[in-house]
């Protein structure tokens, strides 16, 4: 006999759907109580998608005479919608744990940057590393991020700086796309540093003469699939007139803007990416209070990333003050060489500490705002009827200890699901 459905996930303890409504993201009063089913299951459909949010009772009835491929009994347990990580560098080769001792021993990012470290450092052993091994590590790298209960990840380029690599690395991506389960927003970046023996406005032309062109090309054979484009604006990097440059280069290209900016110096990067469109900014841990009033008007979402100020000991992004003027705040656990983290359960647990949310402003940074932030939270970022049935079980009689136990997520997750299938189970 053929299953009807691909999954019952029955009588959980607690449902965080996150949003009942179909809201595409959450600021300000509906932060303060995310929607939540005590003694509740959840059902998801053969094409992955979730059939059925409720009551134990209400969906044991409905669902009587129905067949399962699995069930699992959710007793005492919470169930959670899969979490989203909205910004990671994760294809890259050259370890750099070096620069941690030369961190701690008091050099700057930008230190490190002008003794031929830090990105230049991953370009060069990116630029020499076979296509297979960058996507051995890269499939590793995605099973910690997985197994710490994401389900969506949004994945750059950018160490490579040249065309050639710059697309070994969206391939790389791309075959993740095709062959794990995992759900991935790609993202080029081959802005993220100014290529030596260039200059910034060089580059910039380089990129938007021969890079975003052969981008274009690629996708619309079908061969590549990108969904955003990231510049790096920064002092001493890719200045504001060249960022726009390439940002509207990519935009003509039907690219969502998702950019860093405002990291380690105020640049008005906020102003740019709402007045641009933007879907998202990265860091602002220098933005100024302009900059966040535009991106709240704009509807363009705040990427924090709280383990990126903590490893770099800079200062804290205001989420606050992001908060409390309707910005569509998000998290990202900013994973790369230099901020080493897979967990987005640490992320929550350290914006909750470092920048003063509260655990239900965490988690929707961490799910639905996360998807907004990625252009994905129609399909993504909820448990709710019609959207893909990524989930995390945990074993905790509620929600919150997937935050307040720190660094405690390998323990507490017992099962990753995704589109209905478990994909992990402890």
């Amino acid at each position: 006999m053929t299953s009807s459905h691909r999954l019952l996930l029955e009588n959980a303890q607690q449902v965080v759907l996150v949003c009942a409504c179909g809201e595409r993201f959450l600021t300000g009063s509906a932060l303060r109580s995310l929607a939540v089913l005590e003694g509740a299951s959840v059902v998801v459909g053969t094409d992955g998608l979730i059939k059925a949010v409720g009551p134990a009772a209400v969906i044991q009835k409905q669902f009587s005479g129905e067949t399962f491929e699995e069930r699992i009994d959710c007793s005492g347990k919470c169930v959670l919608p899969g979490l989203v990580d909205a910004h990671t560098h994760p294809v890259w080769a050259g370890e750099r744990v070096h620069e941690f001792a030369m961190k701690l021993a008091g050099a700057t990012y930008m230190d490190i940057h002008q003794a031929g470290g830090g990105i230049n450092f991953t370009v060069e052993h990116t630029r020499q590393a076979s296509e297979e091994e960058l996507f051995c590590s890269f499939q590793q790298r995605l099973q910690c991020m997985m197994r710490a209960g994401t389900t969506l990840v949004e994945c750059k380029s950018g160490y490579g700086l040249n065309l050639e690599t710059e697309l070994k690395m969206l391939r790389v991506i791309e075959r993740a796309r095709r062959e794990l389960h995992l759900s991935l927003s790609a993202t080029y970046c081959g802005a993220h540093s100014v290529p030596k023996g260039k200059t910034a406005v060089e580059a910039a032309d380089d990129i938007i003469s021969h890079h975003l062109p052969r981008l274009k090309e690629l996708s619309r054979n079908g061969d590549l699939h990108v969904d955003n484009i990231d510049v790096f604006c920064e002092k001493g990097v890719f200045d504001l007139d060249t960022t726009r440059r390439i940002l509207e280069g990519g935009k003509k290209m039907g690219l969502q803007i998702n950019f860093h900016g405002d990291e380690l110096h105020p640049m008005k990067a906020a102003e740019l990416g709402a007045e641009l469109g933007a879907q998202a900014i990265s860091h602002l841990e220098e933005v100024s209070d302009e900059g966040i009033a535009a991106m709240a008007a704009a509807r363009c979402s705040a990427v924090l990333l709280p383990t990126t100020a903590y490893m770099l000991r800079l200062k804290q992004p205001r989420a606050r003050k992001m908060l409390d003027e309707g910005v569509i705040v998000a998290l990202g656990s900013d994973f790369n060489p230099n901020a080493y983290c897979f967990s987005m359960p640490m992320v929550m647990h350290l914006a909750c500490v470092n920048m003063r949310m509260s655990m239900p402003e965490a988690l929707a940074a961490a799910t639905i705002n996360a998807a907004y932030a990625l252009g994905k939270s129609h399909t993504h970022g909820s448990l709710e009827v019609g959207k893909q049935g990524d989930a995390i079980v945990i074993n905790a009689s509620r929600w919150e200890h997937l935050i307040y136990q720190f660094g405690g997520h390998h323990e507490l997750i017992d099962y990753v699901i995704t589109k209905g299938k478990v994909i992990y189970k402890k």
